[in-house]
Parts: C-alpha cells; structure tokens; sequence
C-alpha cells in the first residue's frame, strides 16, 4: 500500500469524500476492525464482573482503567507523535497490544482473571490506545485536505460507532456461545489485522519537523494551548459534556442486567441502538451544522442527549429505552465529531500532535473522572437516581454555548506563513541555539494612535505566547522619547525563535501583526541571545 500527497481540495462525494483517498480508507477500515475487537473486549470485561457479582464501582472501573491512561501520559503521547515516525510508532504500539490481548486471553480461558488483573490489563491497553490516539490523529491532516478534515473526523467517529453497533452485539453472541475468553482472543485478532495494514502502508513519509528538547517541546505545547482561546474554549465545553454524559456508559451494564433484567446478549442491544444511532447521525450532522452552525449543533446535541439519558433511566421499558439510546447515539455523535473536527482543523501543523493530545487528554479524563463518580454514587444510591441526574447536567451543559460565546471559524488561516526575522548580524550557525533569547521590538507610535496601538499588540501577545514567547510585556522608553514603545519577550532559545519565525506563524498570527503595523508602521528589532 502507498499513501498520497494531501489533497489540494476536498474530493467529492459530501460526507464520505475522505473514503474516496486510499490511504485514508485502508486506516479507517483497519481502525474499525479494531473498535470492533475493541468494544468487545469492553463488553466482555463489565460482562465478566457482572457474572461475578463485583460491585457497580468495580464494573463501572472497567471504564476508568481504560482512559485514565491518558491522563498519565497523553501529554508526553503528544510530545513523541509530533517528532517521530508516526507509522513507525503504530505499529509498535499495535503490536504491545497483541501481545497483552493475547496474554488476557490466555489467563481468563485458565481461569486466572481476577478483577484486579482484568483492571491492571484494561489499564495497559488504554495506556497503548493514550500513546497512539494524538500520532494517529495528527495523520488524518496530512491524508486529507483541509476543508474535509471535519467529515474525517465524523468518518472516524462513524467507524467507532459502527464498531458500538456491531462489537457489542458480537460479543454477546460469543460469550453466549462461546464464552468471554473467545472475546479477548477477537480483540487480539484485531490488533493483528490492524499492524498488517501499518506494516503494509509503505509509502509513509515523515513531516519534516525541527527537532526539539523534549521538556521544551512538552512545554510548548502546553503554552501554545493555554493562549489559544478558540482551543480552551472547546476544551471547555468537551470537559462540560463529557463528566455528565459518560454516567451513561459507565452504568449501562448495570441498568442493563438490573432494571431491564437482560442478558449479556441485551446489553449487547442496548449498546447496538446506541451505535446505530451514532451512524447515523454521522451522516445528518453535515446538513446540521450547516443549519444550526458549530455552536448551535453542541448545544441542541447536549440537550438531546441529556433527555435520552434521562428517558433511558426512568422508563424501564425496552422499546422505549432503545428508542432514546438510538436518540442519543446521534446526540453523541453530534457533539464529539464537532468538537473534535474543529480542533483538529483549527491547531496548526505544528503543534497538531501535541495539541490533539491535550484533546484527548480532556476526552478521556472526563470519561475517566466521569465513570468514576458514577460508580461511586452509584454504589451509595442506586443508579437510577444517577443515571437521571447525570442526564439533566448534561443536558444543562448547552446553557454554555449560550452563556459563552461559541467561536466562529469561518475565514480562518490555519496555514503555516514563513515571517521576516529582522536584521540578524550572528547567524543560527554560528550560535549554540540553546542560549534562552530576548526579543526586544521597538515601536513608534504616535499619540494619536495609543489607545489602537495598545488594543492591538495586546493581541499579538497572545501570539507571541501562542508561539513560542515565555513571557511578553510592553514598555515606555520613558528616555527615548513620548513616542518609544517597547515590546519585549523571552523565548526558551535562539533555535526555538527561528521555530517561531519559520513553522509556527499561521495566517491568523500575520493579520495580527499586520493590524499592528497598519497603526504604527515597522519596528526597529533586537535580538539579544544568552551565551
């Protein structure tokens, strides 16, 4: 298999275009052997305590072990995807997980699965699922054009739901006839059919990127999304949504073999709606974004799934249940493919990786933290009360878009644009580039112009810290004149700087500076680097 240049336009075709790249189609096929193995594995290990009798903050657990990985370690997972091969680390990673999918199976068919080995197992991997997800992701941009990366993300998640829909019901047939340990060994299966596809994806080329210090790289990141506000406020409204809504997941098995009284074979269904719900909502959320725009389609998807949460816990009849988890399945989809395409086509390329990362770190952490509140309460209270709770938070957390304006993207410039760096009398060659770097810019402005000025290089401060600066204030040369401004940063080295005036600059980040220039004119620019 050989990949392709990405597209200079999308391809045709509406929601599923991306399918139309090769490359894209054999990932996403692979992917969704491995959500399927992935989700049976899920039902499998809740399935295996419920049989157990294990109490409903030990199943609900089986949730948490498997995204608080991310947690531990969805930062550096960034930090490494954005600078090495991104192939190359799938297929290591893939194949850990056969190895660990073969080895859960081989202790659970002899009978020496415990509770606390099915967690620590769960945990690694969801710790190899941490490492692979932001490289994984990060892939998608250099694979499709831009203006597609929205229904790549929705295909992604069509795949994953796809997988909900068929895994689950699988697994209830293979535990039923077969029993749990035939379900690990389909998982492992999967992993393996997924690393014969990376291993046969030969025409990979690596990004060029400019290699960074690791901690300086980690720190980068973080800096680049703590002065993103478009990216803190997604970040916001996914951490909002996720807590509530993943009560639901968490608690499904128990409400299942409770309230419902339905075998593993009906919670297999029950996940079943959910999924076929999600699909089909991956095809619609098109037509409703475009309607209801980026922030209306959240607002009505978290509303919607917080009444199907609360439908599902307080009328325990089953066609209305399916009903309402079909409902919600398409809630879900709506919300989790709008966020996640829009960050993913807002992070510049390079920062993509690491900023992916602190998605998913938000992602999982909230599925983590949620299921284990849900668990927990649920154990003191009953899970009907929690469950019904947790769906009218959800349901609040539209109240946000509302509350806090939701971010238009339309005309941005996400493109990475090369900046002039001044009058530079010591080469790069001639430094060590590892000396921190002071970058002083020398402003005359008019008196006139003051207030604009100060409006405007508050704005590219923001940019500044976004790209690289440590730190960044603005002075009055009170000795050289009413009319001398200084605009002064730090930044964690001479090589980092050229980053910052090479790679890092988007369209957006030259308006800015161009909106400054159009008030005062050009600076006068120092440099001064420590030896």
């Amino acid at each position: 298999m050989t990949t392709t240049p990405p597209q200079t336009t999308a391809p045709r075709g509406g929601a599923l275009a991306p399918l139309a790249i090769p490359v894209f189609r054999a990932l996403w096929l692979a992917v969704l052997v491995s959500n399927i193995g992935s989700w049976m594995q899920t039902v499998g290990a809740q399935w295996l305590l419920v049989d157990e009798h294990a109490p409903a903050v030990v199943i609900a657990l089986v949730q948490t072990a498997s995204s608080l990985p991310v947690l531990l370690i969805g930062i550096p997972a960034g930090v490494i995807g954005e600078f090495v091969d991104r192939r190359r680390l799938l297929i290591g990673v893939q194949a850990f997980q056969v190895v660990v999918g073969v080895a859960l199976t081989v202790l659970t068919a002899t009978g020496a699965m415990t509770p606390a080995l099915l967690l620590t197992v769960t945990f690694l991997l969801g710790a190899a699922s941490a490492l692979q997800l932001p490289a994984y992701q990060a892939l998608v941009p250099e694979i499709v054009p831009r203006a597609a990366i929205t229904d790549a993300s929705a295909l992604s998640s069509v795949g994953v739901n796809i997988a909900r829909a068929i895994g689950p019901a699988l697994a209830g047939i293979v535990i039923a006839q077969l029993g749990v340990p035939f379900v690990f060994a389909a998982n492992a299966v999967s992993f393996a059919l997924f690393l014969v596809v990376l291993v046969g994806w030969r025409g990979y080329q690596r990004p060029e990127t400019r290699a960074e210090p690791f901690l300086d790289a980690t720190r980068a990141g973080l800096r680049y999304v703590l002065h993103a506000g478009v990216v803190r406020r997604l970040l916001v409204q996914l951490a909002v949504f996720m807590v509530p809504a993943n009560a639901l997941w968490a608690l499904l098995p128990i409400l299942a073999s409770g309230p419902l009284g339905l075998s593993s074979g009906g919670y297999g269904l029950l996940l079943a709606a959910v999924g076929i719900g999600s699909v089909g909502g991956a095809f619609v959320m098109p037509a409703v974004r475009a309607r209801l725009g980026t922030g209306g389609t959240v607002a009505v998807a978290s509303a919607v799934f917080g009444v199907s949460n609360v439908v599902v816990a307080l009328v325990p009849v089953l066609p209305v249940v399916l009903v309402a988890l079909v409902l919600g399945g398409v809630a879900w989809i709506g919300v989790v493919t709008t966020l996640n395409g829009t960050v993913q086509a807002f992070l510049p390329a390079w920062v993509r990786s690491r900023g992916l990362a602190v998605y998913q770190l938000v992602l999982f952490g909230g599925t983590a933290i949620g299921a284990a509140l849900a668990g927990a309460i649920a154990t003191a209270v009953g899970v009907v009360p929690v469950l019904a709770v947790a769906g009218v938070i959800t349901g609040l957390s539209a109240l946000l878009v509302v509350a806090w304006r939701f971010p238009v993207l339309t005309d941005r410039q996400r493109a990475a644009v090369p900046m002039p760096l001044g009058d530079v009398t010591v080469l790069p060659a001639e430094t060590t580039g590892t000396g921190e770097t002071l970058v002083l810019v020398h402003w005359t402005v008019p008196e006139a112009s003051v207030e604009a000025f100060r409006e405007r290089a508050a704005e590219l401060g923001r940019s500044r810290r976004r790209t690289g600066a440590r730190d960044w204030n603005l002075y009055r040369d009170l000795g050289s004149g009413p009319e001398a401004w200084v605009e002064a940063f730090r930044v964690g080295s001479w090589q980092e700087h050229l980053a910052q005036h090479e790679v890092r600059q988007t369209g957006d980040d030259a308006r800015t500076l161009e909106a400054v220039h159009a008030v005062v004119g050009e600076p006068r620019v120092e440099h001064l680097v420590a030896d």
